[in-house]
């Protein structure tokens, strides 16, 4: 795939180019499907030090699926429930860990844009999230509600 630069067409970076243009640690594991960004302690508290959105909040969930793949170990979550708002938006968003958890945690998100209309109405989310795993799994997170869920 390429994309624009200021003066040509170009091939996007490689991995290790992006980290450090961000300013973060790269690795290169030996395993091609291994190789990612570091990220440590400093730069994980550093993100939770930064302030909070007003429009977004954690909603419940009344159901959630694990759905492999059609690829060999590859899964996808489905997350379905009723949100408060009609007009909200959810999302999946998986926390950010400076090393692998047990249990990776993933919050249900509603926010809500502009001008809502306060009627409950259903909602379905979906995220690939093969490269999220845990060791041992994924945890949902909703307001009121954690599901933990083992993948072998």
């Amino acid at each position: 795939m390429r994309v624009a630069c200021p003066t040509m067409w170009c091939m996007p970076a490689r991995p290790a180019e992006v980290a450090v243009g961000l300013g973060l640690h790269y690795r290169d594991a030996g395993c091609r499907n291994l190789r990612g960004i570091i990220v440590d302690e400093k730069r994980v508290a550093a993100f939770n030090d930064l302030p909070q959105p007003s429009s977004c909040r954690l909603i419940d969930f009344d159901d959630v699926q694990v759905i492999p793949g059609t690829i060999l170990r590859t899964y996808f979550l489905i997350v379905k429930g009723t949100k408060p708002w009609v007009t909200m938006d959810v999302g999946l968003h998986p926390l950010p860990y400076a090393t692998r958890p047990d249990y990776t945690a993933i919050e249900v998100v509603g926010c809500q844009n502009g001008i809502g209309l306060p009627q409950a109405g259903p909602y379905s989310a979906v995220i690939e999230f093969t490269h999220l795993i845990g060791t041992r799994g994924i945890e949902v997170i909703g307001a009121s509600v954690r599901k933990k869920i083992e993948i072998s």
